[in-house]
C-alpha cells in the first residue's frame, strides 16, 4: 500500500502513522528525517541540502524528490510506504506523481486526518511536554494526573513558547492555504479518504485500517 498522510499540526497524524507502521510493517517516510539523515551522512544530496539551509534558503523540491527516489529504492519499501510531510503543495504533488509513475509505484490513497480548526487550536494551545522524557499531555483533552508533573517519569511539564495562540493560528492558516488545493487534487483523482480525527485514537485507527484493508 502506497499512501500519503495529510493532516494539520495537532491532527494526530503522527500517532496514526506510528500505528500504521506497527500493524502493516511498511515504513513511514518523513522528508524531515530524510533531510537530517542525508546531511548527517554527507551524501551528495545531503551536501546540496546543507548548502541551501546554511544560506537560509528552503531545500528545493528537486533535492527532496531525489531523496525520496533513493529511499524508495530500499528493500523495506517493497510492500509499500507512508509519505509524511510531503507533498505540502500542488506543484510538489504533481512532481511526486511523476516520480512515482516513473518508479512504477503510484500512490493508492491520500488519507486526510480531518479535525476542525477550533479543535486544533485547543489541542495545540493546551499542549504540555515533559522536559525529561518528551511525553505529551494536553490541559483540555489529556491532562496529567498531577498538575505540572509527568505521569510517566515525574518530570516537569512545560508549555512550549511556540505553542501560543497567535503562532499556532498562523501555522494552521498557512497549512490550510497550502493543503486545501491538495485535498481537491487527490479528490479529483479519486484517491482521497477523509477520516474524522476527533475522538478515541483507536477508533480513528480502525477507520484508517478500514481504508488500508480495502487497498491491499
Amino acid at each position: 500500500m502506497r499512501i500519503v498522510l495529510l493532516g494539520a499540526p495537532g491532527s494526530g497524524k503522527g500517532t496514526q502513522a506510528k500505528l500504521i507502521v506497527e500493524k502493516y510493517g511498511i515504513p513511514q517516510i518523513s522528508t524531515g528525517d530524510l533531510l537530517r539523515a542525508a546531511v548527517a551522512a554527507g551524501t551528495e544530496l545531503g551536501k546540496r541540502a546543507k548548502a541551501a539551509m546554511d544560506a537560509g534558503e528552503l531545500v528545493s523540491d528537486d533535492i527532496v524528490l531525489g531523496m525520496i527516489r533513493e529511499r524508495l529504492a530500499e528493500p523495506d519499501t517493497e510492500k509499500g510506504f507512508i509519505l509524511d510531510g510531503f507533498p505540502r503543495n500542488l506543484s510538489q504533488a504533481e512532481a511526486l506523481d511523476t516520480l512515482l509513475d516513473e518508479l512504477g509505484k503510484p500512490l493508492q490513497a491520500a488519507i486526510l486526518i480531518d479535525v476542525p480548526f477550533d479543535s486544533l487550536l485547543k489541542r495545540l494551545t493546551g499542549r504540555l511536554t515533559c522536559e525529561q522524557c518528551g511525553a505529551v499531555y494536553n490541559i483540555y483533552t489529556n491532562p496529567p494526573k498531577q498538575e505540572g508533573v509527568c505521569d510517566k517519569c515525574g518530570g516537569k511539564l512545560i508549555h512550549r513558547a511556540d505553542d501560543n495562540e497567535e503562532t499556532i493560528r498562523n501555522r494552521l492558516q498557512v497549512y490550510q492555504q497550502q493543503t486545501e488545493p491538495l485535498i481537491d487534487y487527490y479528490e479529483k483523482q479519486g484517491k482521497l479518504h477523509r477520516i474524522d480525527g476527533e475522538g478515541d485514537i483507536q477508533a480513528i485507527f480502525q477507520a484508517v485500517s478500514a481504508v488500508l484493508d480495502g487497498l491491499s
